[in-house]
Parts: structure tokens; sequence; C-alpha cells
């Protein structure tokens, strides 16, 4: 087995990766603090192509370099916006159709091997802040709540990991 180059991996270029089909996801971050958190997010989101990134509230926005050490140029290949209230775009999103997901530990959540996207359908998954995670009112208007099983000690996962383990799930499910 040889290790691939980069020329190897024959990616895509920003423009040609803005015009491909983006799977039917979308990210909100819910007041993230981390700058490097909020790159990672980006990193994930180009690898697996999801649709955007919603910056809510304090979460940071580019251009950063806190956000580009772990970006690394994703901030260029992935469409973002940032919007002021994480419940407003909430409610927007419901109205044009996308199924509410919070990232979050709750009662009746849905545990992440259990969850099947439907076909066809737009999803939104909230991610929260690193102390306090989906504020509760955001949680109470999603139209369902997913949660990585996790065995350990530890009570929660870093944002950007459960980015990654969530739309990494999401993506193996709708490619079948």
């Amino acid at each position: 087995m040889r290790k691939l180059s980069m020329d190897d991996l024959n990616r895509d270029s920003v423009e040609e990766f803005k015009n491909k089909k983006k799977i039917p996801l979308v990210l909100v971050l819910d007041n993230v603090r981390s700058l490097n958190n909020v790159g990672s997010v980006f990193r994930t989101a180009d690898a697996f192509m999801v649709s955007k990134v919603y910056l809510c509230g304090i979460t940071g926005t580019p251009p950063h370099r806190d956000i580009e050490k772990t970006a690394l140029g994703a901030t260029e290949s992935v469409e973002w916006e940032h919007v002021p209230d994480t419940l407003e775009l909430v409610k927007q999103l419901k109205e044009q159709g996308y199924q509410i997901g919070s990232v979050e530990q709750a009662e009746n959540s849905v545990k992440l091997n259990k969850f099947i996207p439907e076909p066809e359908q737009n999803y939104a998954l909230v991610l929260g802040n690193e102390v306090f995670g989906v504020e509760q009112e955001v949680i109470n208007h999603s139209d369902f709540v997913l949660e990585i099983p996790q065995f350990g000690t530890k009570h929660s996962l870093n944002i950007s990991v459960a980015t990654g383990v969530v739309v990494w799930d999401f993506l193996s499910k709708i490619i079948r």
C-alpha cells in the first residue's frame, strides 16, 4: 500500500465543488464559542458535501485566523451565513420544509444508530454551545432530537467530533 499524494486524490477546485449537488443537509451552529470548532465544522461540511452552514448568535464568522487554522480553506468552498437568532432561523427553515433535528441528550431522543433519513427530505441539524448545548427553546421547536450513543464515563463529545459523527452517519445512510 502506498499513501496517496494530493495529486493522486484529484480533488475538485473550489468552483467545481460549489457547482456540485450537495446532500440535503444544513448545519446550524447555536452559539458555538470556539473558533477552532467552527473551522472544524467547515472542514467536515466540505468533506461530506453539506449544503450550508449557519453560524448563529455568538458563533464566530470567517474570515478569522483561528477558524482558518482548522478549516484549511473550507470557508471558501462551503456556503455559509451568519444569523443572529437560532430560534428564528429554525422557524424559517421549518417553513421551508426542513426537518429540524437538535443534536443533544434529551428525553425521547432518537439514537443516531436508529435514525433513518427520509429520501428527498431536507434536514437541518442544530449543534450547540460547548458548555450549555442546544438552547431548550430551539429543542422545543425541533422535530426530533438526535443523540449519539456514548458508553464511557464522559457525558459529551466535542462539537467538532459530534459534527463529524452525525454528518458521516447521515451521508452513509443516504448513499446506500
